[in-house]
């Protein structure tokens, strides 16, 4: 593979049956390093944060990974850091979505959801669930 994206970031969780249960910052960092090839590049827009008091250990709760650099130092990998240009495409996008050209409830997987459904929603967002969830309590999207 010539080039690799991490969008999932510091939240990343390990493999196998056990591994869903425990955060593993460095997990697909780690992954990315073993399966790009030598001189490829690696895109870093998944966050990762200076701190994170609520880190598995005392390094990652000062933005410390475990990350095997020597791999990526060995191969050459060119590492591409950052928040995503969100405002390059700013224009573009919001003329898309005006024009009806892009349906974007339907791209990010919107769920309109009432109030009462709310903790529900909660709950399947923190399990992971690709959705988002957007809370209706007066009823004014099914109005619409």
């Amino acid at each position: 593979m010539d080039c690799a994206i991490d969008a999932v970031g510091f939240e990343a969780r390990g493999h196998g049956h056990d591994g869903v249960k425990h955060e593993a910052p460095a997990t697909v960092l780690n992954s990315l390093m073993g399966v790009v090839r030598v001189a490829g590049k690696i895109g870093i827009p998944g966050l990762y944060v200076t701190e994170d008091p609520g880190a598995v250990d005392a390094a990652a709760k000062m933005g410390s990974l475990s990350i095997r650099f020597g791999l990526g130092w060995a191969k050459s990998h060119s590492f591409h850091t950052g928040q995503t240009p969100v405002m390059k495409y700013n224009r573009q996008l919001m003329q898309a979505i005006m024009w009806d050209r892009i349906n974007i409830a339907e791209v990010v997987g919107v769920q309109v959801i009432s109030l009462d459904q709310a903790p529900e929603g909660y709950g399947e967002f923190d399990a992971g669930v690709p959705k988002k969830f957007v809370i209706d309590p007066h009823k004014l999207f099914s109005a619409a």
